[in-house]
């Protein structure tokens, strides 16, 4: 049955006195433990943001929530926080501009992106809401950052960091020191899961996962990934190797669904990834991406392999994740082909700000990764299909669905009058009746 534009309902109709504190007594020995230090101001911004796109997309019952019809340039969110030393709020992903249907994360480098949205989704400092681990990668390995997402599935919940070889860039460190890892069950005590050649910070227990990187990562990532949830996938992807932009939607994904990434060739099927095919034979295959990426051979190949494959792909980067968007098949795909769904909106050539985005799939308003290849224009696809989806209501805006996008990256990856562009495709619009 077709969606409702407008879900209408009908309205629904001494304390004790303190006792004394006893003498203090001498404290007891505790285990040394990683200072945590104040969340950065900046990231605490886009965590309150985070809240309230949460109110926009999953309560969607504040009155004028999905409104505007401007395609004015939207104005700054005030002034921004004070940065930490050294940094402007900028570079730490604070949302210099948002509108009523989006909300930006606009650091100057995939780094900074990563450390505002993974302190979006885990705002607070209460044990209950700290993540039992983080996972750090390798900024110059795309294949394994993007495989390392579907560690942020639940129930690890792991957000993705920005590493490098030789160092912890500063946003991650700054990140870090805030998340403050707490090694629970669920990563078997680990509290860094260090991708690649990614440096380990100090002083946190950290287990490295695909040393070599590459292809040959990502498949230890999925067996790692098989190892702490102690369960077979239900879904594997298997992504471009070659070409970044058509395997970027799949890191939203294995974030929201803990499907493991594998990687091929636009001719071969590397040993690797049929290894853990063969592993896992029984488990339908998913090929992301079209036959110019991915041939039709290598899909024949991996079909001798398992049961059951399938491809999901457009022509172009922004049409093939607009197809992941919107595909279904029982247990697998977004299926957003209605109103009411969060979107992430990244440039198609920045992969690793999919890495970075990841964690907005899997909390709050779990959107799919959609694709820009322009500073300054949406592609046709793309805005036909927020056009698709644009929500609407006859009578009361305050019972209507509503779209609320994510923008990744500074007005350098995506402008603000294609920001603008944005907002109004998810605005809220009337579309007839009375009221």
């Amino acid at each position: 049955m077709a969606r409702p534009i407008n879900a209408d309902v009908p309205a629904t109709a001494p304390g004790k006195a303190p006792k004394k504190n006893p003498p203090p007594k001498p404290p007891a020995p505790k285990k040394p433990k990683r200072q945590r230090k104040p969340v950065p101001a900046a990231l605490k911004a886009v965590a309150a943001l985070f809240g309230l796109a949460i109110v926009f997309i999953v309560a969607a019952i504040v009155g004028g929530g999905g409104g505007g019809e401007s395609t004015e340039t939207p104005a700054p969110v005030g002034a921004p926080p004070e940065a930490p030393a050294g940094q402007t709020p900028d570079q730490l992903g604070y949302p210099g501009f948002a509108t009523a249907n989006t909300t930006r994360v606009g650091g100057g480098d995939a780094a900074s992106n990563a450390a505002a949205v993974a302190l979006a989704a885990y705002p607070s400092g209460a044990p209950s809401r700290q993540p039992d681990a983080v996972v750090l990668v390798d900024a110059a390995d795309w294949r394994s950052a993007i495989a390392a997402a579907v560690l942020m599935a639940p129930p690890l919940g792991a957000p993705p960091l920005i590493g490098e070889a030789d160092g912890v860039p500063a946003p991650t460190e700054e990140a870090l020191d805030a998340l403050d890892p707490t090694g629970g069950k669920d990563s078997k005590g680990t509290r860094v899961f260090a991708v690649g050649a990614a440096a380990a910070p100090s002083g946190l227990q950290t287990k490295r996962v695909g040393r070599g990187g590459g292809t040959a990562a990502a498949a230890e990532i999925a067996a790692l990934r098989d190892h702490l949830l102690g369960a077979p996938p239900s879904h594997i992807v298997v992504a471009p190797a070659a070409d970044p932009a058509f395997a970027m939607p799949a890191a939203g994904w294995a974030a929201r669904s803990g499907d493991p990434i594998l990687f091929a060739d636009e001719d071969t099927l590397p040993q690797p990834t049929a290894a853990v095919l063969r592993r896992h034979h029984h488990t339908p295959v998913f090929v992301l991406g079209p036959s110019s990426a991915i041939s039709s051979e290598v899909v024949r190949r991996i079909a001798k392999i398992v049961d059951d494959v399938h491809r999901v792909s457009g022509e172009d980067p922004a049409s093939n994740a607009i197809a992941f968007a919107r595909y279904a098949d029982g247990g697998f795909g977004w299926n957003v082909n209605d109103p009411g769904h969060g979107f992430v909106v990244a440039r198609s050539d920045e992969p690793l700000d999919a890495v970075a985005a990841a964690a907005l799939s899997a909390a709050g308003a779990w959107g799919p990764l959609l694709l820009s290849d322009s500073a300054d224009t949406l592609p046709a696809a793309l805005r036909g299909y927020l056009l698709d989806v644009k929500p609407g209501y006859t009578t009361d805006p305050t019972r209507a669905f509503y779209n609320h996008v994510w923008v990744i990256g500074n007005q350098e990856a995506i402008s603000v009058n294609e920001q603008a562009e944005i907002d109004e495709e998810a605005a809220l619009a009337k579309i007839g009746g009375e009221g």
